[in-house]
């Protein structure tokens, strides 16, 4: 089974690779990377050269220029592009936050800047895939993840899944704080992309989850906890996804941004280009995986730096600084596609009917049965008022921006910034969308 990874380049395919190398049955017999940066694809194929070093019996990587080339014949499909590089998710960031609103890369003004720029390219590799992998299965990594696998899904109907390591994150911690194995409980989570809930947690048909919500210390033992706060989640009910700290604590996320040195995308800027600049001088494999390794550690501990200042200031747990989130993730939809194997996991599919107030092709993370057929999303409990409604309104800004990359509409941009709840201004969207034009 061929494996095509378009970003071959990117930063964390070695955890894809690596997770390849662990595969007992050997499902992937070969991988191809494909990027349009030549420096950095050159040093990630070095990486997975140490890797595979000593392994009985490695899978093949092939590095190839080629897009029509790479995809050909590829039986899945891995999508993890940055268009514009970490400079352009820097003005993605930059520029809201001199208007005075939260920049980030996939949360309010700067994930509909991000969208913009990247949804024409997205279509571009759909549209390719559909000529020349027509069968193959695409699991997209690319951000903004919703929007993005929702304009791909134009061209590609149900064979673009997307995935996020988030809610799987979110489920393994809760289900630690509980002293529950993972494999052995059943949950209940809705939502978008970087927006969803778990809603429940049952093991033997034993509903654990109000228990966790009035338990202090259980919650104070995971990141979530720590981010949200016992009294706030014993008020919501429910566990929500990370990246909804920045929409429940909107002063402090944007306050602890302003106040920092830097943004998030550029620490990522100076880190990853620091990296591959000494790794491109680096002598040989071992030295490429060492630097790596480093690198990847501190990327992890800084992971939502912002957030975990706001909320007093705390170190990640060491469970969450492995790395293997996405790559798990992705390999765990081939497996399950590959091998009609019957996995649920926490996906970015089609509505249908899941949600009755969405659009049925509207894109939503939920939880799937995955068999060769691909996922299927399960039946779930009716959303509360505050939840659909935030869905809702967060769902008509990642359409609106859709709408504005494929046709340049730019009345669809204008209304994708100014009505995201994060952006409290139409004026600010119309300075903000000004401002991102002027800077290509």
């Amino acid at each position: 089974m061929r494996l095509t990874i378009l970003g071959g380049g990117g930063f964390r395919v070695p955890l894809v690779y690596r997770a390849l190398l662990a595969d007992p049955g050997r499902c992937v017999s070969e991988v191809t990377l494909y990027d349009t940066d030549v420096r950095r694809v050159t040093v990630i194929a070095e990486v997975l050269t140490h890797l595979a070093q000593g392994h009985p019996d490695p899978v093949t990587v092939r590095v190839v220029g080629d897009l029509d080339k790479a995809l050909t014949g590829a039986d899945f499909i891995f999508s993890a592009i940055r268009v514009g590089g970490t400079a352009g998710r820097v003005r993605d960031e930059r520029i809201p936050l001199a208007e005075g609103v939260l920049g980030q890369e996939t949360v309010g003004a700067g994930g509909v800047l991000y969208g913009l720029r990247t949804i024409p390219v997205a279509l571009h590799l759909a549209e390719r895939i559909a000529a020349l992998a027509p069968h193959a299965w695409v699991i997209n990594f690319t951000n903004p993840a919703g929007m993005v696998t929702e304009a791909m899904a134009q061209v590609l109907g149900e064979r673009v899944i997307g995935i996020c390591d988030s809610p799987v994150g979110l489920v393994r911690r809760a289900c630690r704080a509980v002293g529950a194995d993972p494999g052995e409980v059943a949950y209940d989570y809705i939502g978008l992309n970087h927006l969803g809930w778990l809603r429940s947690l049952t093991r033997d048909g034993a509903e654990l989850l109000p228990g966790l919500l009035a338990d202090a210390d259980a919650l104070a033992s995971f990141e979530e906890g720590r981010l949200f706060g016992a009294d706030w989640l014993g008020a919501l009910g429910a566990l929500p996804n990370e990246y909804l700290h920045y929409y429940y604590f909107r002063r402090e996320t944007l306050d602890s941004v302003r106040a920092a040195d830097r943004t998030r995308g550029e620490f990522l800027d100076h880190q990853q280009g620091g990296f591959f600049e000494r790794a491109a001088a680096a002598d040989g494999p071992a030295a490429v995986h060492a630097l790596w390794e480093r690198t990847r550690l501190e990327r992890e501990e800084t992971y939502m730096a912002e957030s975990r200042e706001a909320t007093g200031g705390w170190q990640r747990d060491s469970h969450d600084l492995e790395g293997g989130g996405y790559d798990r993730v992705a390999l765990a939809v081939m497996y399950a596609i590959a091998g009609d194997r019957g996995a649920r996991l926490i996906l970015n599919v089609r509505n249908g009917s899941t949600v009755p107030q969405l659009a049925p092709d509207a894109i939503v993370e939920t939880v799937c049965e995955v068999t060769s057929k691909g996922p299927r999303p399960l039946p779930c409990a009716p959303l509360r008022e505050d939840q659909l409604g935030l869905m809702l309104q967060v769902k008509a800004v990642e359409r609106a921006t859709v709408r504005a990359a494929v046709f340049k509409d730019r009345a669809a941009a204008l209304r994708a910034l100014a009505l995201h709840p994060l952006v409290d201004s139409a004026a600010v969207a119309a300075r903000i969308l000004e401002r991102a034009a002027g800077e290509g």
